[in-house]
């Protein structure tokens, strides 16, 4: 068996000396290069399947490694080593083309907006957003952050009754509370100082998935619609068509409606995926982030290997004074904080939101489909 593997990897000279170190460097990066390159392939089926959508996410992480891996490759011989180079170049250079857009090369897609201390006082609002993870108890640290922060618009994710509790000296604080206290990880509080009204939380596809949907005003009184999102994420059990649809049903809410809209929340979703790219598209939404970073946000504890889960999108009409995340205070997200301004003509100048595809229409009802097809058979598996 030995003697297959060298002769399928490393070159007639190495197989001379027997067993050695560059065999088993050759095999771990030929592994590892393999490892990429399926990944790669299965990031790219259009499929709902948990295990193929789960490699949406890491493509940066992906990029990474196989860059190391491609530079291995160069200093180690063995047999097909430019068959495997130009393989994994081709499936990085796919990676890169992917995540190219949230990185400071590429242009920015929200200019920031100039505005004097009154104007800001009269047009604009912050908001902080925070997947506190329901099985964190170190409130304290979250109680200190929006204390520091103070925004006007607050929005916490994985909130059991336990939280909102906790929370309670906060959220004192606002006038308006929408709570939708769950212990399934998906419980959400939505709170404002800024007038709100028609504000709801909704199961948009699935049970115990709320999100909030309402109309708000700015100080200066001009009104905005806002929608807090939490879909689920793809995992063994979960396949994303609920999602996908709930984040599509999002899109088509802001499109009928006619209104400036400001998005938030944990998608479970990154910002370079084929949903997320149709949601913008639909909705005409701006991603803060194009141009200027990845703002990641989880893992938390793993600096390198994060990615954007948590998001910040709003129509062409509102223009960005600021966004950040923020450090982290035992969950594992980090908060995202955001400022934004709906000054009436300055954001359609300040902004250049992706135009629309000719099949998006098309793509839609392919989610929309997914979906009804999924719910149908959730039904007769439930009777059954």
């Amino acid at each position: 068996m030995l003697a297959i593997w060298e002769g399928t990897i490393l070159t007639a000279s190495e197989k001379s000396s027997g067993f050695s170190w560059r065999f088993a460097a050759a095999a771990l990066i030929a592994l590892a290069a393999l490892f990429i390159i399926l990944a790669t392939i299965a990031s790219a089926v259009p499929s709902n399947q948990w295990w193929i959508r789960i490699w949406d996410f890491p493509r940066l992480a992906l990029l990474t490694v196989g860059l190391l891996v491609f530079l291995a490759i160069c200093f180690i011989r063995f047999r097909w080593r430019w068959a495997v180079s130009a393989t994994l170049l081709a499936a990085l250079a796919y990676h890169a083309g992917h995540i190219w857009p949230y990185t400071v090369l590429a242009s920015v897609e929200a200019q920031t907006i100039d505005i004097t201390d009154d104007e800001r006082e009269a047009h604009c609002f912050l908001t902080l957003s925070l997947n506190v993870l329901q099985d964190n108890r170190d409130y304290d640290r979250t109680l200190a952050l929006i204390a520091r922060e103070n925004p006007d618009i607050l929005v916490l994710m994985e909130t059991d009754a336990a939280w909102i509790a906790a929370m309670e000296p906060a959220l004192a604080r606002f006038s308006h509370r929408f709570e939708a206290p769950l212990s399934n990880k998906y419980g959400l509080v939505f709170a404002s100082r800024l007038p709100v009204s028609e504000g709801r939380m909704v199961n948009l596809t699935e049970p115990g998935t709320p999100s909030f949907h309402g109309i708000l005003q700015t100080p200066a009184g001009n009104a905005f619609r806002l929608s807090a999102l939490h879909p689920r994420p793809p995992h063994p059990g979960q396949d994303t068509e609920e999602r996908d649809a709930e984040i599509a049903i999002a899109a088509m809410m802001t499109r009928d409606s006619g209104m400036p809209t400001f998005t938030v929340g944990d998608f479970n979703d990154v910002g370079w995926s084929e949903t997320s790219q149709l949601f913008r598209r639909i909705g005409r939404y701006v991603d803060p982030r194009i141009g200027r970073g990845f703002y990641a946000t989880f893992p938390a504890s793993l600096p390198a290997f994060r990615w954007p889960l948590d998001h910040v999108f709003f129509t062409e009409e509102f223009g960005l004074y600021s966004l950040s995340t923020g450090e982290a205070v035992g969950s594992d997200h980090l908060p995202v904080r955001a400022e934004v301004c709906l000054v009436p003509g300055e954001g359609e100048r300040l902004n250049t939101p992706e135009e629309a595809e000719a099949d998006d229409a098309g793509d839609l009802e392919e989610v929309m489909q997914a979906y009804r097809e999924d719910q149908v058979m959730e039904r007769a598996t439930g009777e059954e």
